[in-house]
């Protein structure tokens, strides 16, 4: 068997593991790779040791939103995990999610979220232009997703029972082609998770780590 054909072999191998997502069954990625598409340049100068805190990483998301080619984003939220910070950038006009960053609390550098804000981001993600993503399928970069919010709201309940006992899954943020749903158990915040919002496929954010704080915006 010829170079060629190992590598389209290999390729098809790995594209074929990672579309196993789908209502009820979570993708998940434990060692997230750095992701840097769509106009991150929010890093603190000079990196650091310890912790930047609360009040810089919102800095730093801040300065990603203002930054993007066109303008027109915010700051949703920052939430601190154990293992780094979350943020979520909106639309100004529309109130729908931009894209999510993660930033690292010992640097400050910030980076696009893994999983489904690159792969099922139909606007802002690897996919946009209409693609979906490579792994989304080819799906158009509209706001209305045949999956409605109750009913991301329930797949993603679904999955909680049957993966996370005694959860409950949070109202969904729409983005362009997926949802992000924060969940919680006891009254206090866990984790979140994805849904597609036209399969119905579930992708769980397994790269946080526990919660800490969070601190909403409302960009």
């Amino acid at each position: 068997m010829g170079r060629r054909t190992l590598l389209i072999v290999g390729v098809a191998a790995l594209a074929a593991a990672i579309l196993v997502g789908t209502a009820g069954t979570a993708i998940r990625l434990t060692n997230p790779p750095s992701a840097r598409s769509g106009g991150i340049t929010g890093a603190l100068p000079g990196g650091g040791s310890g912790d930047i805190g609360m009040d810089r990483a919102v800095g730093v998301a801040q300065g990603v939103a203002a930054s993007y080619p066109g303008g027109g984003l915010a700051v949703d939220e920052v939430i601190e995990f154990s293992n780094g910070y979350y943020a979520s950038i909106r639309e100004k006009g529309t109130g729908i999610g931009a894209f999510e960053i993660l930033i690292d609390r010992t640097t400050g550098r910030a980076t696009r979220e893994p999983g489904p804000d690159m792969m099922w981001n139909t606007r802002y993600g690897m996919g946009a232009g209409g693609m979906g993503g490579m792994m989304g399928g080819a799906y158009p970069a509209v706001a209305a997703m045949p999956v409605t919010p109750p009913q991301a709201r329930d797949i993603a309940q679904r999955w909680l029972d049957a993966d996370q006992r005694g959860a409950r899954a949070d109202a969904p943020d729409p983005f362009y082609g997926y949802y992000t749903v924060d969940f919680e158990k006891d009254g206090r915040p866990v984790g979140m998770l994805s849904v597609n919002g036209f399969s119905g496929a579930v992708w769980y954010h397994s790269w946080h780590g526990a919660f800490v704080q969070m601190r909403g915006l409302g960009g």
